[in-house]
């Protein structure tokens, strides 16, 4: 079992930068891949970003990429999204989750087993 636990959300102008974090604790966490996904009210929860579990490689929703990057510090346990040029429509619920390495279905909220309780970023106009 793994409890994943995210911080670093908050108010941001747009044009800004946040970087949001992911801890997890309770398993092998450098045998997960990891990914980042957000829900905005009204929305279905959709895919951002995802990392391999040795860190490798990486993936990008097109709406984020080129802007956010995802990063991973396994002797530290942790996952983390930078966001840079926020725009107000990235403002949402952000929630790090964890899939077994052998999934290849990084996009698919399906695909993930653990998911921690989310992290509130607002991007003001």
């Amino acid at each position: 079992q793994v409890q994943l636990v995210e911080s670093g959300g908050g108010l941001v102008q747009a044009g800004g930068s946040l970087r949001v974090s992911c801890v997890g604790s309770g398993g092998t966490f450098r045998m997960y891949a990891m990914g980042w996904f957000r829900q905005a009210p009204g929305k279905e929860r959709e895919f951002v970003a995802a990392i391999s579990a040795g860190g490798r490689s990486t993936y990008y929703a097109d709406s984020v990429k080129g802007r956010f990057t995802i990063s991973r510090d396994n002797a530290k346990n942790t996952v983390y999204l930078q966001m840079n040029s926020l725009k107000p429509e990235d403002t949402a619920v952000y929630y790090c989750a964890a899939r077994p390495a052998s999934s290849v279905r990084v996009g698919v909220t399906g695909s993930y087993d653990y998911w921690g309780q989310g992290t509130q970023v607002t991007v003001s106009s």
